[in-house]
């Protein structure tokens, strides 16, 4: 079975974003209120980037003052909407994401997660 699942099959499509423009702590703080542990970030309907709480950690305190495009991911493994499961989660376990942004034609559609992957495989909506 799971080598019939895709991404549209399992992706969170109502996404919780934040802009480029942002403050880091704008954006933890909706991380926090959201109870998610990253953010793609979105810039006129495109992804950008993505920003993690572990980032915003990483960074320190002085960070929080700096707007989310200079703390954000840029180099993104991006999804489509047919991508494979198995592809998704061979690169989650490779590269130890914890979250692929699906978009298409560089607009986010959705966003994969290991819990939206867990969730999926159990059967649980």
């Amino acid at each position: 079975m799971i080598n019939k699942l895709q991404a549209k099959n399992i992706m969170i499509e109502d996404v919780h974003v934040t802009s480029p423009n942002d403050l880091v702590a704008a954006a933890k703080l909706k991380m926090m209120r959201c109870n998610v542990g990253g953010l793609p970030v979105v810039d006129k309907k495109k992804l950008v980037g993505i920003i993690t709480h572990r980032d915003v950690l990483l960074a320190g305190g002085e960070a929080l003052g700096l707007k989310v495009g200079d703390l954000m991911s840029k180099e993104l493994y991006v999804a489509h909407k047919d991508t494979p499961i198995m592809e998704i989660t061979k690169v989650m376990a490779d590269k130890g994401y914890q979250r692929i942004p699906v978009a298409e034609n560089g607009i986010l559609v959705g966003l994969i997660t290991q819990s939206s992957l867990i969730r999926a495989l159990a059967g649980i909506d």
